[in-house]
C-alpha cells in the first residue's frame, strides 16, 4: 500500500456520554486521531466474495497502524461526513504496518 492509494482522509472517534450543568446525558464525539485512508466500496471483485461473510459490510478502509491506539468494534470512521460502524479490524499480514477494517455505513432513520 503506498500513500498514493491512501488518497482519503478519516477521523477515528469514539462517542461518549457526557452530562451538562442539568444532569441530561448527551452524546459527544471524541477524535482518537485523524488518518489517510484507502476507501474500497463494495462491488464483486473477489477480494468481496472472499468476504462473503460480512454481508452487511458496506465499506473497505485500509490505514497505517497508529502507535499506542487500538482500534475495536467500539470506535467510527468519519469520512466525506458521513460516519461508518466498524464491524471488523484485521491487522493486515501480521506484520503491524496497516490496519484493515469492515465497516457498515450509518443510515439515519427518519421520524
Amino acid at each position: 500500500m503506498s500513500y498514493g492509494k491512501m488518497n482519503g482522509f478519516a477521523d477515528i472517534v469514539k462517542t461518549k456520554q457526557v452530562k451538562d450543568s442539568e444532569g441530561f446525558a448527551t452524546t459527544q464525539d471524541e477524535v482518537l486521531a485523524s488518518v489517510r485512508v484507502y476507501r474500497e466500496g463494495r462491488h464483486g471483485s473477489k477480494r468481496w466474495a472472499n468476504l462473503a461473510a460480512f454481508s452487511e459490510a458496506t465499506d473497505l478502509f485500509r490505514f497505517r497502524c497508529i502507535p499506542d491506539l487500538d482500534i475495536t468494534t467500539d470506535h467510527i470512521l468519519v469520512c466525506d461526513g458521513e460516519r461508518f460502524n466498524i464491524t471488523s479490524v484485521e491487522n493486515v499480514k501480521g506484520r503491524g504496518m496497516y490496519i484493515e477494517v469492515l465497516t457498515k455505513k450509518e443510515v439515519p432513520t427518519i421520524g
